[in-house]
């Protein structure tokens, strides 16, 4: 496909997406660049034409497991570089950068002064989103975020507009979406509508300090069961109304330690979420849904179809979350489950349900 001349301010603009030899790519912009066969993606805001080179060169910010996580992935990847690191703990940003041959910067601005970037992948703690993205966006960056969003609602609706407005590639860690057992779930339920659901996270505090702090992790439902929020908004569809219970033995600004929820679902069906710390282990995890003549029980690694038959999920999820934004990034037709814009739905479930634990009333959601 030949491309056509970028248009002036008020025609319409163009972000181009080319394939050209690495000696091209520290020069951006290029005006000559748009006689290469490339994909390009219709934005009618900016007028910028954005160069990626085959092998899709990719800044982490954050250098937690998570993080780690990622880049490991990532580096398995023949198509992708991890082009550098950046944390507010140099040392940290400096372990993970050494072991995928990368550099390391102290703040995610010198890592995106740096340039050279294709995308940015943003794992840092809930307190700290916001800033890492609004940067990366306005350098025309593509983003994947890892979940929650943020503490607030205002944060994360800021971000997706912004997003939206630049017309970018965008992916949120929601892996459970690309399980192969939720795959069969969703063709099991087809037909049958789900009427009773029941989440659970019973688990222990993970080892970060800043977990238990209210103030920076938003708590366990946002922090943790926000993948299981997730996973019913899919199999069972959007939430209308949410009434959260906290048990009352909160340290002073410390997250609850166990909180029960009520949540009627807009189509009529009736869902409960029970969320706990208390333990020395991770318990119990995942979905129970009920429908006309069927029960699947889902948690990260497991499907149980009526209480005797069980499959085995097929490990590919945290592989597929990020293959399928790096399809994206590289102008492919991907199969990105959970954009930004999706996860945004998920998030004001999550805050709704933090919310209403903390004003103990129920909270009502536009569906």
């Amino acid at each position: 496909m030949r491309a056509t001349p970028l248009p002036g301010p008020g025609q319409g603009s163009q972000i181009c997406f080319h394939a050209v030899s690495p000696d091209l790519i520290g020069s951006r912009p290029l005006p000559d660049l748009c006689a290469f066969e490339h994909v390009c993606l219709f934005t009618p805001t900016r007028g910028i034409c954005r160069v990626v080179s085959p092998n899709t060169h990719v800044g982490i910010i954050g250098a937690g497991n998570v993080a780690a996580r990622h880049a490991d992935v990532l580096s398995g990847f023949p198509d992708v570089t991890i082009a550098g690191v950046a944390d507010t703990d140099l040392q940290r940003a400096e372990a993970l950068a050494s072991a995928h041959g990368s550099p390391a910067y102290g703040s995610h601005a010198d890592l995106l002064n740096a340039g050279g970037l294709d995308a940015v992948y943003v794992c840092v703690p809930p307190f700290a989103h916001g800033n890492p993205e609004y940067d990366a966006l306005s350098c025309n960056l593509p983003i994947f975020v890892e979940k929650p969003l943020s503490l607030d609602l205002k944060t994360a609706e800021m971000i997706a507009a912004e997003i939206e407005r630049r017309q970018l590639p965008s992916a949120v860690g929601h892996h459970w979406r690309y399980l192969d057992i939720v795959d069969q779930a969703r063709e099991l339920l087809d037909g049958r509508p789900v009427r009773l659901a029941l989440g659970h996270w019973l688990d222990k505090v993970p080892p970060v300090g800043w977990w238990l702090n209210a103030s920076m992790s938003g708590g366990q439902i946002l922090e943790q069961a926000v993948h299981v929020l997730d996973l019913a908004r899919l199999l069972v569809g959007e939430v209308s109304m949410v009434h959260a219970v906290p048990a009352e033995n909160t340290v002073d600004g410390e997250i609850d330690r166990a909180t029960s929820a009520v949540m009627r679902f807009a189509d009529g069906a009736a869902g409960l979420l029970a969320t706990s710390c208390l333990l020395r282990h991770k318990h119990r995890v995942g979905l129970e849904v009920c429908a006309d003549g069927i029960a699947l029980e889902l948690s990260e690694t497991q499907l149980m179809i009526d209480g005797e038959r069980t499959v085995q999920d097929g490990g590919r999820a945290k592989t597929l979350v990020d293959r399928t934004f790096i399809d994206a990034v590289q102008g492919k037709d991907a199969d990105v489950r959970v954009p930004y814009g999706e996860a945004l739905r998920t998030h004001r479930l999550a805050v709704a349900l933090a919310r209403s634990a903390a004003e103990r009333r129920p909270v009502m959601l536009d569906g």
